[in-house]
């Protein structure tokens, strides 16, 4: 009986010890693939395992910690702001020269950052533990890069890489970075760096879309006006004529019903007419 009971007990401590390995196990996995968001998946289809995959992410973690990551001065920010609306001017007439400057602003922001940048795989790897939402931005826009430098990538693609590159470029600017134990989203990040963003946005006017939209609400607006003009033109033409049909009305009235003019003419031709039997008496008919 002693025997069956203690069996009993290490059957349950085991069975107790497996339940809370495995919600560590899953509380690890679900902060892992927050932290990392598409990244996490990546990974794991890349390795040949999730524990390998789960495993490499966690000395990304390791490795970042160790790094001096600070956020960029207001001062700073305004400059790299400046030089990507730059960038984005000499698109126009240089697309491929402005791809090249987009990728070494970007570049520029991390070392002013704290990133190493060494290589593009390990930027990738440092990236991904607080920018693991916007990293697929910088690989498409690095790929991309990398044909245009071949001349092998054509202005769309090169229109697309700045809209990769210019994702991770505003992340990295509005980014105050959390530590480990204070992880923010990327929706997290974005919402602290409202503030700073909405002042940049009024500074720097420069987004194609937005140009776009101003030009379209001021021409909505000279319509506008044009049309209220046309409206207070045809108010003033119909009360002149009012004006006027009521003078010709009351001229009407006080002529009998006769035209002004008509009358007028009829007067003379009845006093000429009288003037010559007048002269006809006084020579004695």
């Amino acid at each position: 009986m002693t025997i069956t009971w203690v069996a009993v007990v290490v059957a349950a401590v085991v069975a107790i010890l497996a339940v809370g390995y495995l919600v560590a196990q899953q509380q690890r996995r679900r902060r892992l693939q927050e932290r990392f968001g598409p990244e996490y998946e990546r990974t794991v289809r890349e390795r040949e395992s999730r524990r390998e995959a789960e495993q490499e992410l966690r000395e990304r973690e390791q490795r970042h910690a160790q790094l001096d990551i600070r956020p960029l001065a207001l001062e700073s920010r305004s400059t790299y702001a400046k030089k990507w609306t730059e960038v984005q001017e000499r698109f126009v007439d240089a697309p491929g020269f402005a791809v090249t400057e987009a990728d070494h602003l970007v570049t520029a922001v991390m070392a002013d950052r704290g990133y190493p940048t060494e290589g593009f795989e390990q930027q990738v790897s440092d990236l991904s533990v607080a920018h693991g939402q916007t990293l697929d931005h910088y690989r498409k826009a690095h790929e991309i890069s990398s044909r245009a430098a071949r001349q092998e990538a054509s202005t769309e693609e090169l229109r697309q890489a700045m809209v990769h590159y210019r994702a991770l470029f505003e992340e990295l600017l509005e980014d105050t970075t959390a530590t480990d134990g204070d992880r923010r989203t990327h929706d997290d990040r974005r919402q602290d760096g409202r503030e700073y963003g909405e002042t940049r946005q009024e500074e720097h006017r420069t987004d194609e879309a937005r140009q776009v939209d101003e030009r379209r609400t001021d021409e909505a607006r000279q319509d506008e006006r044009r049309y209220e003009q046309g409206e207070q033109a045809g108010r003033d033409y119909d009360e002149a004529r009012r004006e006027q049909d009521a003078r010709r009305e009351q001229d009407r009235r006080q002529y009998g019903g006769q035209e002004p003019g008509r009358r007028e003419s009829m007067e003379t031709d009845a006093h000429v007419a009288g003037g010559r039997t007048s002269y006809r008496n006084t020579q004695g008919g």
